[in-house]
């Protein structure tokens, strides 16, 4: 190796008493576009077909994922480590900071070396059990969260969750890039807030003008894996803790990455 060359970084290990089959990082390039969202319904899509799924909440910062499933039951400890908390109805198990402080709105003030070590504590510390998907929402942006993730945790693919705007697309990009420098598989790009359905009608309202999300992931080379719409339902179902109650086709359509990780399995 020369003086110039680096080593490359290695990959934390996982609790002994866990054990991972497939690790999805979900991202975005920005905030706002609903990633934490999105997050939740790949976890609740594999676990209502069988699969039994946890969630990382890597956005140490902004954790949403608790109020989501309405959870406020603080994890237990043991010598070997910290046990995640299970979701009421569909047992998914859930990390997340929040769990951790005194009340939900305290506020987590850190630099980013904090940050980074609560997230590789989280893959290092809990005690996941026997999982077949661990979905971590990653907080947005490329800054020492994500690259925590990407660069120590060993990823299967990462989900990158858009919104309509070009704005948020440019974003987009640079997540992307980012993820090639890395060189962590991109399983797909999904759309959220792509539209809202007229009720009375059913008439789909583009509110952020038409998706172009679709063409740039052709454009980029990378699988696109559907748009969700502005749901009114599901708001009401986050604020309430009960997203799992969540039904909608479109949910199912963007669980299509599940066959290019098993492809890539077997390479």
């Amino acid at each position: 190796m020369t003086k110039t060359e680096k080593s490359p970084i290695e990959k934390l290990p996982t609790n002994e008493l866990s054990s991972i089959k497939t690790v999805i990082a979900v991202m975005s390039g920005k905030g706002g576009v609903g990633k934490s969202t999105v997050t939740s319904l790949l976890a609740i899509s594999s676990a209502r077909k069988g699969d039994k799924v946890g969630v990382l909440d890597a956005d140490i910062t902004g954790p949403s994922i608790p109020k989501m499933f309405g959870i406020k039951d603080k994890p237990d400890n043991s010598e070997f480590g910290i046990y995640p908390v299970k979701t009421s109805n569909l047992g998914i198990e859930i990390m997340s900071l929040n769990l951790l402080l005194a009340k939900e709105d305290d506020p987590v003030i850190w630099r980013g070396p904090l940050i980074a070590g609560a997230v590789r504590q989280f893959w290092t510390d809990v005690i996941w059990g026997d999982l077949d998907y661990l979905f971590i929402d990653l907080p947005p942006g490329t800054g020492d969260a994500p690259l925590t993730v990407l660069q120590q945790i060993p990823l299967d693919g990462l989900i990158i969750v858009s919104s309509p705007q070009d704005l948020a697309l440019m974003v987009v990009k640079k997540a992307v890039k980012m993820a090639e420098k890395l060189n962590v598989a991109i399983l797909g790009l999904i759309e959220n807030m792509s539209y809202v359905q007229c009720p009375e009608c059913g008439k789909k309202i583009q509110l952020f003008g038409k998706g172009k999300s679709q063409e740039a992931a052709q454009k980029m080379d990378i699988p696109f894996l559907g748009s969700l719409p502005i749901d009114p339902v599901i708001a009401r179902l986050c604020d309430e803790g009960r997203i799992e109650e969540y039904e909608n086709e479109n949910i199912e359509k963007i669980t299509s990455f599940k066959i290019l990780v098993k492809e890539e399995s077997k390479e």
